[in-house]
């Protein structure tokens, strides 16, 4: 399931990093363990966007300036994304960076026809390798157009859902063709103009801070639909469950695909 949480913004002007992931996953983890169920304690089948609305830059960040803010947030488990929506509205209000963000509602994402070639953008970039303590291989550039940057993806893909457990060794099996084809002309105009799809983040697990590198440009993905759905559900890569790897559909119109899920005050009622 996918939904859009939204928030009313309570003091507009106020900024974040450019990149808050961190912050989010922070925000999203407390937000977890609040709940105190410890059937989701360590539950990461879940992903996130960054947070949406009218914004300006300036040298400390991205100051928003709307009324509302949006963060996209989705997950294999409905039981999960009512406990996580249901901890969420309890409190009067969160902190990301400097904004003061008040939850009002939750919109649900219709559910897009999965077929075996896919077209998406990135929404958060997608981190190809798991980082270790005092090794900088997570920050080393691959080729999208090459075959090691698919099987990277591929092997940590089909790892994350054979521990899911929700599928066969006979579908596992079944899963073997994965390929992501980048968009060249959008890598071409990309390196014409001398700006970088690739970037180093921060990204923080069990208290250390790692930084690796992240990917943001379109893309054909061919796979089974198990796999389409997986991905767009939990987050391509690594580091899904810290808001990276989150996808969207290509050439879709964002606005025409929600319907009302939940208020903050049905929580209260």
């Amino acid at each position: 399931m996918r939904v859009r949480v939204i928030f009313i913004l309570k003091n507009k002007g106020a900024f974040v990093p450019f990149h808050h992931q961190f912050l989010l996953a922070q925000l999203v983890k407390g937000i977890i363990l609040k709940g105190a169920n410890e059937k989701f304690r360590d539950f990461s089948y879940y992903n996130f966007s960054g947070l949406k609305g009218q914004t300006k830059i300036s040298r400390n960040g991205l100051h928003f300036f709307s009324n509302r803010v949006t963060l996209v947030f989705s997950c294999l488990e409905k039981e999960f994304l009512d406990y996580f929506i249901n901890e969420l509205f309890k409190m009067s209000h969160v902190e990301v960076g400097n904004l003061v963000l008040i939850p009002e509602s939750v919109e649900l994402e219709s559910v897009p026809v999965f077929e075996g070639e896919m077209k998406y953008i990135c929404i958060s970039p997608i981190v190809l390798i798991k980082p270790t303590f005092n090794d900088s291989e997570s920050k080393r550039f691959i080729p999208p157009e090459t075959d090691e940057f698919s099987d990277v993806l591929f092997e940590s893909t089909i790892i994350r859902m054979e521990s899911l457990g929700t599928y066969s060794n006979d579908q596992l099996a079944s899963f073997s063709k994965f390929q992501l084809v980048p968009d060249e002309n959008y890598l071409r105009k990309i390196r014409e103009n001398q700006k970088k799809f690739a970037r180093i983040y921060p990204v923080y697990d069990q208290d250390v801070k790692y930084e690796v590198r992240g990917y943001t440009f379109p893309f054909i993905l061919y796979a089974a639909k198990e796999v389409q759905e997986f991905v767009f559900s939990s987050g391509l890569g690594s580091f899904t469950h810290k808001g990276f790897g989150m996808l969207d559909l290509a050439n879709s119109d964002p606005s025409k695909r929600t319907t009302p899920y939940r208020k903050a005050k049905e929580a209260q009622d």
